[in-house]
């Protein structure tokens, strides 16, 4: 594991053990996040990146927005981010799998876009084959991220999750699910990406308004998650990500 993603993962360790001391339900996103981070790791090690430096750049600058809001959520609430206000916000006592999906909601459709305009600069953005690059890097990430859902899906029903016997039988469709949301997520991110990266030329005030743009759609993705009712039908219906108009 390189020097960078030990670090992270250090970071991610001292984060991780006063949730769970606290029995706060923040501690089953963060451990996913921790084993995935893991994993991403050994895979750069193994040589599955194009851009091995790049990938290892990318993989710590998008954890830090998270662990940077989850440090703002722990020293005042009202100081995170919206989307990560409702996820963090949301009722204790809902299953670990809702949780995780809250976060990676957040995390993906807020956090991500914005991790990538700031490790894919202009002149990236404008030489197609970098940008390609950079998208078949993107879709070995979430490789290893589908590659671990069985294994998480396993941690998360030890940790408390409630299996019904419907529950088990649909877990290969919900692990499915999970690969096609991926995917989904991933057109719209870079979408909304490139979105980020013509308003950085417009100025710092055009860069803010789209970010908060951004901001209130990944919030309003998080909210209607949050709404009673079978989320996964609503996800089939209305995807996983948002776009920026």
């Amino acid at each position: 594991m390189t020097e960078a993603v030990a670090a992270l993962v250090d970071r991610m360790g001292e984060l991780l053990a006063p949730l769970e001391a606290d029995r706060d339900p923040a501690r089953f996103f963060l451990g996913v996040y921790l084993r995935t981070t893991v994993a991403v790791g050994a895979a750069i090690d193994a040589g599955a990146f194009e851009d091995p430096a790049w990938v290892e750049e990318w993989d710590v600058d998008f954890a830090g927005l998270y662990l940077d809001a989850l440090t703002a959520h722990r020293r005042d609430p009202a100081s995170a981010p919206w989307p990560w206000r409702l996820a963090f916000g949301a009722r204790p006592d809902l299953p670990p799998e809702a949780h995780v999906l809250l976060g990676m909601n957040a995390h993906i459709n807020y956090d991500l876009p914005q991790s990538l305009v700031r490790v894919v600069p202009p002149l990236e953005f404008d030489t197609p084959a970098t940008l390609v690059m950079r998208g078949r890097d993107h879709e070995r990430i979430d490789r290893v991220l589908a590659s671990r859902v069985a294994a998480e899906d396993g941690e998360l029903h030890r940790a408390g999750g409630r299996r019904t016997r419907l529950d088990r039988l649909l877990a290969p469709v919900n692990r499915t699910a999970s690969q096609v949301f991926l995917r989904e997520s991933r057109r719209k991110v870079w979408a909304n990406a490139a979105a980020l990266d013509r308003a950085r030329r417009r100025g710092p005030e055009v860069a803010a308004a789209r970010l908060a743009e951004l901001e209130a759609a990944a919030a309003a993705r998080v909210d209607d998650l949050l709404r009673p009712g079978p989320v996964l039908v609503r996800l089939a219906v209305r995807g996983f990500g948002v776009t920026l108009g």
